[in-house]
C-alpha cells in the first residue's frame, strides 16, 4: 500500500511539472531578422553538416539566458565589418524568441546583434567537423593501399600455397573485411561531407 502512495506521488509530481505555459513555450514561431549573408550561411551549413534542423539548432543557441548575458557581456568586443545584411525568417521555439527579446531588452543590445553572436560560436564546431572530416580522407586513402596490399597478398599466397590452403583462406578473408571496413568508412564520410 504504501509503495502505491509513493508512486502515485510521484506521478503527481511528474504531471504537475506539466503546465500550459511550459507547452506553450516550445511553440513554434517566426521571427525575422537582419543578419549577415555569412552568418545566415553558417547556421544553414552547420545544420548541414551536423545533421540538425535549422530550428533545432538555433533553438539550442538562442534558448539559455546565461549564455545570451554572457554574449551581450562580449558584444563590445564584437567589430562588424561593415557586411551587407539581409532579412531572414526563421522558425523557432517561444522560449528562444522571448529569452532572446529579455536579454536584449535587459543589455540595450540589438536582438539581430544577439542572434549574429550566437550563430558565430558554431565556427569552431564547423572547424573541428571539418578537421575530421579531412583526418576520415587521409584514413581512407591509407585504408584504400592496405586493402589493394590485402589482395596482392592474397593472390600471392594463391600462387605459390594454391587456393586450398588456410593462409590463402585467412588473407582473402582479410581483404574482404578489409574492403567492407573500406566501404562503411567512405559511406560514413560520404554522410558527412552531404549531410
Amino acid at each position: 500500500m504504501e509503495r502505491d502512495d509513493a508512486a502515485m506521488g510521484k506521478m503527481e509530481e511528474v504531471l504537475n511539472v506539466l503546465s500550459a505555459d511550459r507547452l506553450r513555450g516550445r511553440q513554434s514561431v517566426r521571427a525575422t531578422f537582419r543578419l549577415p549573408a555569412e552568418v545566415i550561411g553558417l547556421l544553414s551549413m552547420a545544420a548541414s553538416q551536423l545533421g540538425l534542423k535549422q530550428k533545432s539548432l538555433f533553438d539550442q543557441l538562442v534558448e539559455d539566458r546565461e549564455v545570451l548575458a554572457q554574449l551581450a557581456q562580449v558584444a563590445d568586443r564584437h567589430q562588424p565589418r561593415g557586411q551587407q545584411r539581409q532579412q531572414k525568417t526563421y522558425v523557432i521555439s517561444r522560449n528562444a524568441l522571448l529569452a532572446l527579446e529579455y536579454v536584449a531588452k535587459s543589455t540595450g543590445l540589438p536582438r539581430d546583434l544577439l542572434v549574429e553572436l550566437c550563430i558565430q560560436r558554431l565556427v569552431p564546431v564547423l572547424d573541428s567537423e571539418q578537421e575530421k572530416q579531412r583526418g576520415r580522407a587521409v584514413i581512407l586513402d591509407e585504408l584504400a593501399a592496405l586493402c589493394q596490399h590485402a589482395q596482392v597478398l592474397g593472390q600471392q599466397t594463391a600462387q605459390r600455397l594454391g587456393e586450398d590452403d588456410p593462409a590463402f583462406h585467412l588473407l582473402d578473408g582479410l581483404h574482404a573485411q578489409c574492403s567492407r571496413v573500406f566501404n562503411e568508412l567512405r559511406e560514413i564520410s560520404a554522410q558527412a561531407d552531404g549531410a
